[in-house]
């Protein structure tokens, strides 16, 4: 009878172990990872959000101003230029003898000048032409930026989405370890394993509690990413739908050389530098310039005034000096020549950028279908170790390496997700596509050519145009 009682409890322990075996395999399928926020954020919200609040875009446009206002001071050149001035001037004059009386008096000159070049070889249009140049690679390097911010939002988008999930899969796998402890336990009180076994789970337990932590710090960095580029605490991140990306290698290079913002920039850089040469040129012939001035001298004390006005052609040139007029030039075709050098080296960069990310696409879709066949087979292979534990054909090691397959396949298929998301992003800005505009993001779009049409002819501060560019600015300031 004793032997029977003792047969029953024994079967009730096992039964309490099986069930609590049952219960951590539950809690290990995937179901709700991620935890639920207040609100909830999609990717086009974090994009949104990263392109209204990014600095770095306001940075860079205001230096497309700068360049702007470089083409507006250089078309000053052509144009005519007026100063006036204004000259108070006491003279006292000495007396020749002791008895002769003095004779201060003050002479108040006022004069306008005006000159303008009549012509320079093309030189100063040449110089223009090349900060025209100039605003176009200027512009062309802001479109690079926001895809620089774009695809960063993106990263920290999918990477707080892993770090989330991997979390909760952490959190999954110490409540298992710590039912496959609990386990553990009672069977070694049945005499049913040893210590050993025992120590094995609370090994395995404390490696499950130190990945979470590492995963918990993780996110917590995904998270000061996800505030510095969008500029907001996350919400709950919801999947969006792949992005369409082209399929065809060859064509989706030829589709980046051509519209790519980083061949745009440094074409345009080989062009200003074309320009600079003529202009370097140019600076080797004279120039011709009309000159006029209006001169007014009133004499105070004397009750004496004159006028003088005069008009005149001034031609002036270089004779000599010590060769750096020639030195300028070979110095502009040796920029220009490496300018070259750096085109055919950016066209290489951008294919590659296009093949990498076709490959990291490849990559992440084998891996997700990989990961997929590996959950599969891991859970058939946990559900048998767990059964043949029952009947003591398997051990507690068993359980944990079954157990620890399973979380790595799971991991996997979680990284392999972010990263196909990632990799068909790079794909789009790889080919310059990966812009506010081409998305249709709810923005304000940022125009480069507006402050450029404002101050290009040289914008009067009293003028109604110079009026509407005072409100631009401020704007600009406001924002």
């Amino acid at each position: 009878m004793r032997v029977l009682n003792n047969q029953m409890r024994k079967i009730g322990q096992m039964r309490k172990i099986g069930m609590r075996m049952a219960t951590a395999f539950v809690v290990l399928s995937p179901v709700a990872l991620v935890p639920m926020a207040a609100h909830s954020d999609t990717l086009g919200d974090a994009l949104t959000s990263a392109y209204n609040h990014s600095g770095l875009l306001e940075q860079n446009r205001a230096l497309l101003r700068v360049a702007d206002e470089n083409v507006a001071s250089a078309a000053a050149a052509l144009k005519p230029i007026l100063n006036w001035s204004v000259t108070a001037e006491y003279r006292d004059t000495s007396p020749t003898s002791f008895f002769s009386p003095r004779n201060p008096v003050t002479d108040v000159t006022a004069q306008i000048t005006a000159s303008l070049l009549l012509y320079d070889s093309g030189g100063s249009k040449a110089s223009i032409d090349a900060l025209k140049e100039t605003v176009l690679a200027t512009r062309a390097g802001l479109v690079s930026i926001e895809q620089q911010i774009m695809l960063r939002a993106v990263a920290a988008y999918f990477n707080l989405r892993q770090s989330g999930e991997i979390v909760a899969l952490r959190r999954n796998n110490l409540r298992l370890l710590t039912q496959e402890l609990r386990a553990a336990r009672d069977r070694f009180e049945l005499g049913d394993i040893t210590r050993t076994d025992v120590a094995l789970a609370e090994a395995r337990l404390a490696q499950a509690r130190s990945g979470l932590a590492t995963a918990e710090g993780n996110q917590i960095k995904a998270v000061e990413e996800f505030r510095n580029v969008v500029g907001r605490k996350p919400g709950r991140l919801n999947v969006p739908k792949l992005p369409k990306v082209e399929t065809n290698l060859k064509r989706a290079k030829s589709l980046a050389v051509r519209s790519h913002p980083d061949m745009a920039q440094v074409q345009h850089q080989v062009a200003s530098l074309e320009h600079s040469i003529f202009a370097a040129k140019a600076a080797m012939d004279p120039t011709y310039t009309l000159n006029g001035s209006v001169r007014a001298v009133e004499t105070y004390n004397a009750d004496t005034s004159s006028t003088r006005a005069a008009v005149g052609v001034t031609v002036q040139g270089p004779i000599y000096q010590g060769g750096a007029l020639s030195s300028a030039v070979r110095r502009e075709i040796a920029r220009r020549d490496a300018a070259r050098g750096n085109l055919h080296v950016v066209r290489h960069n951008v294919q590659q950028e296009v093949g990498n990310a076709f490959a990291d696409v490849g990559i992440a879709r084998a891996s997700l279908e990989a990961s997929e066949r590996q959950i599969r087979a891991s859970r058939v292979a946990f559900r048998g170790v767990r059964e043949e534990v029952k009947v003591g054909s398997r051990t507690t090691l068993d359980v944990l390496d079954a157990e620890q397959e399973l979380l790595d396949a799971e991991a996997s298929r979680i990284t392999a997700q972010s990263q196909q998301y990632v990799a068909a992003y790079t794909v789009l800005a790889s080919m310059g596509l990966l812009t506010a505009k081409n998305m249709n993001l709810p923005v304000q779009q940022y125009d480069p050519a507006a402050y450029y049409e404002l101050v290009k002819d040289g914008v009067a501060v009293r003028s109604k145009q110079g009026r509407q560019l005072d409100k631009v600015l401020r704007a600009l300031q406001k924002d």
